[in-house]
């Protein structure tokens, strides 16, 4: 591929992950590779992009104060429950201006099962197509392939359609 069509291509995936079609972009080999990044988890250990390989993962970008994304989560909670058996797996990134405090007292009140990640730098949002509007929510595939990108709360029951059809893939 010429430099020329790598940038169209990379522009052309940059502005379909943005609008949430990432599959669609035709001639630029389907969908994107989650970007390499490191997640620092609220117990101080790390997990980086190449972990979620072989599960289908929901990368949720939220922080306490936004209302939607508190709003949410007891549907993430039920969605990670439903499916967690199968091969699904849930990691939260509370944004860089959520006090850690509030984050870990939320994580412990609310019982969350699954991973919190914190990014105090904001170097993931950043990564992950420079993150800013929460919540933000990506469905990733066992090959560690963005499949799906949603702003703001996601249609459940089309996501857990998505989710059962991605568990389903070898």
């Amino acid at each position: 591929m010429s430099s020329v069509s790598s940038a169209v291509c990379r522009i052309a995936l940059a502005s379909a992950l943005v609008l949430g079609v990432v599959s669609g972009v035709a001639g630029c080999g389907g969908v994107q590779a989650a970007p390499e990044s490191t997640f620092v988890l609220l117990d101080g250990s790390k997990k980086t992009t190449a972990d979620l390989k072989g599960k289908v993962t929901l990368v949720n970008f939220w922080a306490t104060s936004c209302v939607t994304c508190v709003a949410e989560m007891p549907k993430i909670i039920s969605t990670y429950n439903k499916y967690q058996s199968q091969g699904y797996d849930t990691l939260a990134v509370a944004m860089s201006y959520d006090p850690p405090s509030y984050v870990v007292n939320y994580v412990q009140t609310r019982k969350l099962p699954f991973k919190v990640a914190i990014d105090n730098t904001g170097a993931v949002a950043k990564a992950w197509g420079d993150v800013q509007l929460t919540p933000t929510t990506y469905v990733v595939n066992k090959r560690g392939e963005i499949v799906k990108q949603y702003v703001g709360e996601p249609d459940f029951a089309a996501l857990h359609q998505l989710i059962e059809k991605l568990l389903a893939e070898t």
